[in-house]
């Protein structure tokens, strides 16, 4: 009765409320602190609401720091990992579904195996293969971690196609790349697309692989950039919440427009 009535909504209602309220309150604090007056942050930080909102920080980051830069950066390095990766990824993927159906089992297990070991454990040899094969400041280098998992998620969605339509679009005159083309991918277009966004997301936050391989501030990421700020001998927390909120905000607002598509189309590869 309770799970069915109203008080039973109202409960689960003020529940999920309060979770959201805790969850959102960093994010908040983050874009509150940011538009506060230098004075008002050090003197009294704990207070939520600002006196006087100001934009110094911001002008700051993007005036004297060059942020955008950054930003840029992470925009390029993120949307060429994508394009490359998902091109990469779904002709690999089909390709082992169609042509090599029992060597792409072995195959997605040892692809999926490799994620099991903690990122810094291939940070040593990866920078020295990298370094000896000039790869250096090279913004593409993150493909060799995005490609592998674009395919294992994308085999399954290749699965689903059934082998019937290719077969009618070939007895109808397609060749094998326009099956794949006007055919095929149509019917996986919503995986592809969480998959391509799940790769962006991935890519954008990458922190590890960008410090160790790009040493050249021209090139450095937001992830790196926001780890030299707190790397200084004397903190400053209002461009700190500055570039952070340049960051996190549109991450976020994307992530909210496009949620659905990434759990729908994950769901129908599933």
């Amino acid at each position: 009765r309770l799970r069915r009535g109203w008080l039973g909504d109202v409960i689960s209602y003020a529940y999920l409320t309060i979770l959201a309220a805790i969850a959102v309150f960093p994010l908040l604090w983050i874009l509150l602190s940011s538009v506060k007056s230098k004075g008002e942050l050090t003197g009294n930080p704990t207070a939520i609401l600002p006196k006087e909102i100001t934009f110094d920080f911001f002008k700051t980051v993007l005036g004297q720091l060059h942020f955008n830069v950054n930003i840029v950066n992470s925009i390029i390095v993120a949307g060429c990992t994508t394009l490359i990766a998902i091109t990469i990824s779904a002709l690999g993927a089909y390709g082992v579904v169609r042509f090599f159906p029992k060597f792409g089992k072995v195959l997605t297990r040892v692809l999926i195996t490799t994620y099991m070991f903690p990122p810094i454990l291939l940070a040593v040899p990866y920078s020295i293969i990298m370094g000896k094969a000039g790869m250096m400041n090279n913004r593409i280098v993150y493909l060799s971690f995005a490609v592998p998992y674009a395919v294992w998620l994308l085999v399954g969605f290749f699965q689903t196609v059934p082998l019937e339509i290719e077969e009618a679009a070939r007895v109808d005159g397609a060749n094998k790349l326009q099956v794949f083309g006007k055919v095929v991918l149509p019917i996986v277009a919503p995986g592809v697309v969480a998959v391509a966004i799940y790769t962006f997301i991935n890519a954008w936050n990458e922190f590890l692989y960008s410090l160790i391989l790009m040493n050249s501030s021209d090139k450095m990421t937001v992830a790196v950039a926001l780890k030299s700020l707190g790397g200084q001998e004397v903190m400053d927390w209002g461009v700190m919440m500055a570039a952070s909120a340049l960051v996190v905000v549109p991450s976020v607002v994307f992530f909210m427009l496009i949620q659905k598509k990434i759990a729908g189309g994950l769901a129908q590869g599933s």
